[in-house]
């Protein structure tokens, strides 16, 4: 598979998380299932990993949350994190545990792409499992605009697709299409309609350049604002022009969303 559609033919669906509410748990492989049976493009999941180095395919630090438990995965040894349960919508109990990451790869291979999130947490050794696998030319890693994180995808991950999380505007771009990466677009993440990383004219200069743009239609947190007010809650309900249609407009490759159908 190869990552990125910046033709404009088509814009890619990315599920956050999967599909989750009701007794599916969000990053969890039904979840995943339930999304690739929607149409999504991509699975967006999160990794965290246990003190003997197992990779989870959980949001670190959503614990007391997600799993009932005060204790985190990064303190716990793998053998604790098989026996938890996740919960559901209502907070009860499942009888789902939490996947490992190669679980996950197992399940999406050859179906969608894979977004791996938290991925500077653990690059080698996520890099390692990826190669181990034959997933190169499946997965999307990304990291934030960072000179240390740049560095660290050089050492570990060159051979895997990147994409820098941009705010506001974009000053690494030129510069990453240069380096030892496998440099494949831009998140991008702004307050207003008009910041310069959201302009057409800039879009377009991505594609020119092979680049793809992801943008965020999700509300993780009413006080984390991804994408001005074009969100999934105003698409949901009953302004989908205000929301995706937005998204769209501008020439977006890509809109990460919690309802992919």
């Amino acid at each position: 598979m190869r990552f990125g559609n910046a033709d404009g033919n088509r814009i890619m669906i990315a599920a956050h998380r999967g599909v989750s509410g009701g007794n599916i748990p969000c990053n969890s492989l039904y979840a995943f299932e339930g999304a690739i049976n929607m149409g999504a493009d991509i699975i967006e999941l999160d990794v965290s990993r246990s003190t003997d180095g197992e990779l989870f395919v959980f949001h670190p630090g959503m614990e007391r949350i997600f799993l009932k438990s005060e204790k985190r995965i990064s303190q716990m040894h793998s053998s604790e994190v098989d026996k938890l349960r996740l919960v559901n919508q209502d907070t009860m109990q499942t009888v789902w545990p939490v996947p490992r990451l190669r679980e996950a790869f197992e399940l999406i291979r050859g179906r969608a792409y894979i977004n791996i999130d938290k991925f500077w947490e653990s690059p080698a050794e996520i890099s390692k499992l990826v190669r181990e696998m034959g997933m190169q030319d499946q997965v999307l890693i990304k990291t934030d605009a960072d000179e240390k994180a740049f560095k660290d995808v050089e050492e570990v991950a060159s051979d895997l697709p990147y994409m820098v999380i941009a705010k506001e505007k974009d000053d690494f771009s030129e510069s990453l299409l240069k380096r030892n990466i496998r440099y494949v677009g831009v998140e991008a993440l702004f307050q207003t309609d008009d910041a310069p990383i959201c302009r057409n004219e800039y879009i377009r200069w991505l594609n020119k350049n092979g680049l793809i743009a992801w943008g965020n239609a999700i509300v993780f947190s009413y006080k984390a604002i991804l994408a001005s007010d074009h969100t999934d809650d105003i698409s949901i309900i009953g302004h989908p022009g205000k929301g995706w249609g937005w998204f769209a407009e501008r020439g977006f490759n890509i809109i990460q969303t919690d309802w992919p159908l």
